[in-house]
């Protein structure tokens, strides 16, 4: 057998497309919860970490309370990584399909169980509890979801194109993320702040029942990529490769994270803690917060697909290097902007869409390039492990971190000391991405 017996044919159109749209759907109803718990995390704070809050008293806007909820927050991520690396090796030995059937349902029980979850005040200290519990069970399904999802929409992808499928998973992030903010936001102007805090907040949680069921349905459908078979236990390799199980060579996910690490960090500073950070360091009210969320959200989607389709034509060096250096240099004149009480609202509106997008141009690359990095028998489980524990690292933390040394130091830019210096250092490892990788076929 020659070693181009062992590239497969294209996939069909038509195929490509169904995986496409199969892998999508995980993930949007993934990062829309991400984005709900995000934009709700003052008011979890008050019904789960805030012992005899009143509804709507505010008294998730105190600082421990908030912490709690981002110590809860953290502690999914950290499950990440082993939710990769279980789900990753059923994902390289079983197939892409089942796993990714069994990833969603469980986030999507998960998710839906949240919506139902007494608060404190009902049932006390039980309630963190069982709160942090079920996000244990969503960073589990969420570790697995990336590998599977990235491997069946890169493995699926048209010669030339494999930027682009990859960068759906990052768009469908910031789809996902986009309807959570809409829906808090939604939600915020259309409620009283007791009704919000009182019930109005499991709404968005429920929505996840449908939206996760309309996923299960598209990956049911779905046949494996083209390609050999899974990998199976103890079957041999070639060219030096270990099987599942036997260990992803353990300097190639490091380089991974390091490529990946400003992402995962300014992702998280300004998609997801935006929305508290501006309120409890800045005054903002829960509005204006959920406002300025839904823009760098927008900025963040119009450039990731433009991204990918640069990473094809150009490589994914030049594009993800240039993201990483604009939010070192730009971090901190852009939350300055959003600080000072004389910027208008039309520079706030561009400086937070610029924010986004530079975030973008790492996020759309992204994908393909980890994919890049792995041969099939590893790939779910090598890059599912490299994004998950970037993810826990620099994503996962990026809310309690920030948090907790704004109270402590009292200094607001604190967002932008994290993304800058994440970025800065990420820029070192994405110089070692050779500049033909995104021409030549996956492994």
């Amino acid at each position: 057998m020659t070693p181009t017996d062992l590239i497969p044919a294209p996939p069909p159109r038509a195929a490509a497309r169904r995986a496409l749209l199969a892998g999508s759907a995980g993930n949007l109803v993934e990062w829309y919860e991400f984005g709900v718990y995000g934009c709700f995390a003052t008011v979890i704070a008050a019904n789960f970490f805030t012992p005899h809050a009143g509804a709507g008293a505010g008294g998730g806007s105190g600082a421990e309370a908030l912490i709690a909820t981002y110590a809860s927050f953290a502690l999914a991520f950290f499950f990440r990584p082993v939710g990769a690396l279980l789900f990753g090796r059923l994902g390289d030995r079983l197939g892409r399909r089942p796993t990714l059937v069994l990833v969603i349902g469980l986030m999507t029980l998960a998710t839906t169980l949240i919506g139902l979850l007494p608060t404190r005040d009902a049932i006390g200290a039980a309630a963190p509890w069982l709160l942090t519990l079920l996000r244990v069970l969503q960073g589990l399904s969420a570790g697995g979801e990336f590998g599977g999802a990235v491997s069946l929409m890169t493995e699926y992808a048209p010669p030339g194109r494999r930027g682009l499928y990859g960068a759906w998973q990052s768009f469908t992030v910031a789809l996902g993320l986009l309807a959570g903010a809409a829906t808090a936001a939604a939600l915020a102007v259309v409620l009283p702040a007791q009704a919000l805090y009182a019930w109005g907040w499991r709404i968005p949680f429920l929505l996840a029942l449908p939206l996760g069921m309309v996923a299960l349905w598209l990956r049911t459908a779905l046949e494996e990529p083209p390609g050999p078979p899974p990998a199976k236990a103890g079957s041999g390799t070639r060219g030096g490769e270990v099987p599942p199980g036997g260990g992803v060579q353990a300097r190639t996910v490091v380089l991974g994270i390091g490529r990946i690490m400003g992402w995962s960090a300014a992702g998280y500073a300004f998609l997801v803690v935006l929305p508290s950070h501006l309120q409890s360091a800045l005054g903002a009210s829960f509005r204006d917060a959920l406002l300025a969320t839904t823009l760098v959200t927008l900025g963040f989607a119009a450039s990731i697909l433009p991204a990918g389709l640069l990473s094809d034509r150009f490589g994914r060096r030049p594009v993800m290097l240039g993201g990483a250096l604009g939010i070192a240099v730009l971090a901190h004149p852009l939350l300055r902007l959003l600080q000072s009480p004389g910027t208008s609202p039309q520079t706030r509106v561009v400086a937070v869409l610029a924010a986004g997008a530079l975030v973008g141009l790492l996020a759309g690359p992204g994908p393909a390039m980890l994919a890049e990095m792995f041969p099939r028998r590893v790939r779910c489980t090598g890059l599912g492990l490299a994004y998950s524990l970037a993810n826990a690292v620099f994503s996962g933390c990026a809310g309690l971190v920030i948090t907790a040394l704004t109270a402590r130091t009292g200094d607001a830019a604190i967002p932008a000391h994290y993304a800058a210096g994440a970025c800065a250092i990420s820029s070192l490892a994405l110089l070692t991405l050779r500049g033909n990788d995104h021409r030549e076929p996956l492994r």
